[in-house]
């Protein structure tokens, strides 16, 4: 399927590694031309050389609102304008109820919404001046149902969730879209650290039997970003393998 999206441009932050690779890798292959950011340059590098389709690697730190907006800035620079913004970054470390102190919020609701919101702001205006404009998020299935251990990252990416639904009604009639992929477990490098290089356990909970492949993730933010998805706007979409079991 041609998600018409070809020669259009795509800055997709943390995008050197896990599901922010596969997803400008996804944009690329449609023939969008994609900037991609990681506060390691030489990763970042091999990463835009991977993805190739003339693919721009930058360093930049989106985990902090000044970060991102430099990542924007630096972006719309190389590219011109921005038409798809990927939002995506690493999340805070976990812990819970009792073990989180009340500052740690601070610099995860930086980290995970905050930074967000600050893309978000920048790029914005300008799709609303061209009638055309997606943003996608890339948040957690922890929005739906919380996740023991990561309350921090519960909270945040929560908190985000009701300003992209809140934006997505404002711009609507634009023809800006804003939405966000809510993944499960996918076998990223980060799965891998936690259950080890043989992923033994990492399945279990998940109706499809299996972890979900970062590629055809990346597949699904993509499409979120096309033409055909040009009436799908504040959502958030799991892309989970069958493992949240609520009907809302």
């Amino acid at each position: 399927m041609d998600l018409g999206i070809s020669g259009r441009t795509a800055a997709v932050a943390a995008g050197s590694a896990g599901l922010g690779f596969a997803s400008a890798q996804a944009l690329a292959n449609e023939g969008v031309r994609v900037v991609i950011c990681s506060r390691d340059k030489q990763r970042v590098l091999d990463a835009a050389a991977q993805i190739g389709h003339g693919c721009v690697g930058i360093v930049a730190d989106v985990s902090t609102v000044a970060g991102a907006q430099e990542f924007v800035r630096q972006a719309t620079e190389i590219l011109g304008q921005i038409d798809i913004l990927v939002a995506n970054g690493g999340g805070p470390p976990p812990g819970n109820f009792t073990s989180t102190d009340v500052e740690a919020y601070i610099s995860a609701n930086e980290r995970s919404m905050l930074a967000t919101i600050a893309m978000t702001k920048l790029v914005v205006p300008e799709m609303q001046a061209r009638k055309w404009g997606r943003v996608v998020a890339i948040t957690s299935t922890s929005v739906r149902q919380p996740i023991a251990n990561l309350i921090l990252s519960n909270t945040a990416r929560a908190g985000l969730t009701a300003f992209l639904k809140t934006v997505a009604t404002e711009v609507a009639a634009d023809g800006v879209t804003i939405n966000s992929v809510q993944p499960g477990s996918h076998a990223t490098d980060r799965i891998k650290q936690i259950y080890g290089e043989s992923l033994e356990g990492a399945s279990a909970g998940i109706p499809a039997g299996a972890l979900g492949s970062p590629a055809d993730f990346g597949n699904v933010v993509a499409f979120m970003c096309s033409e055909q998805a040009k009436f799908v706007t504040g959502t958030h979409l799991p892309v989970d393998g069958g493992a949240y079991g609520g009907l809302l």
